[in-house]
């Protein structure tokens, strides 16, 4: 069985990096007649100890530890396939295999921990030395309207005030939250206990 604990660090690995998905070779539209899936969790080499942090997490959740690929490093772990993932995958997924934000996401991402694994997993710090900072969660793979409903819930549930911003990226604009001056103070806050030291990058050198 999943615990609170577990299911708040899966539903900010989903916002992130981390995914559910179903075993087998199906067209994108197959997996909904699944009754089971399995989270998988992969990170670079320098954040290995994320991934055995995380892998600690959902020790019981998985057949196996994590296992490093051959051709770029990474570190990568999944757990066993259950009906309970499968549930969290058809709040998280659309028909066609795509990641969405559920309409009740406001009910789903309330604990601080979520907003900190999102961060760690898709989140980064722009710092200039005497000049200004903010923070930014990579959100482009959600729509406009699905990225302001969770500036909406950031400000909801932690009360952490947050814009969508449209950066250039290879030409292409996308989506992505960007916390500012009105926010960023309570938004290290609430996060900043629960985040781990390979991520010094991600903090502002006062808040070390």
């Amino acid at each position: 069985m999943i615990t609170p604990l577990q299911r708040a660090i899966i539903v900010g690995s989903i916002l992130g990096d981390g995914g559910i998905y179903t075993r087998g070779k199906y067209s994108k539209f197959d997996w909904i007649k699944q009754k089971k899936a399995h989270f998988y969790f992969k990170q670079s080499i320098q954040y290995a100890d994320y991934v055995f942090w995380f892998y600690n997490q959902l020790k019981n959740l998985c057949p196996s530890g994590p296992k490093q690929r051959k051709d770029n490093g990474q570190w990568y772990f999944y757990t066993s396939s259950s009906e309970e993932l499968m549930v969290v995958r058809k709040k998280f997924y659309s028909d066609d295999g795509k990641k969405i934000i559920p309409k009740d996401i406001d009910s789903i991402l309330t604990d601080p921990l979520s907003l900190a694994v999102w961060y760690m997993d898709d989140g980064s710090l722009d710092y200039r030395v005497k000049s200004h900072y903010n923070y930014a969660l990579s959100s482009n793979c959600f729509s406009l309207a699905e990225n302001k409903k969770l500036s909406e819930v950031l400000y909801k549930n932690f009360g952490i005030t947050a814009s969508v911003q449209n950066p250039l990226c290879r030409g292409v604009r996308y989506p992505e939250l960007y916390i500012g001056v009105a926010g960023r103070d309570k938004f290290i806050k609430t996060i900043r206990s629960y985040l781990l030291p390979c991520f010094r990058k991600k903090i502002p050198p006062f808040e070390l």
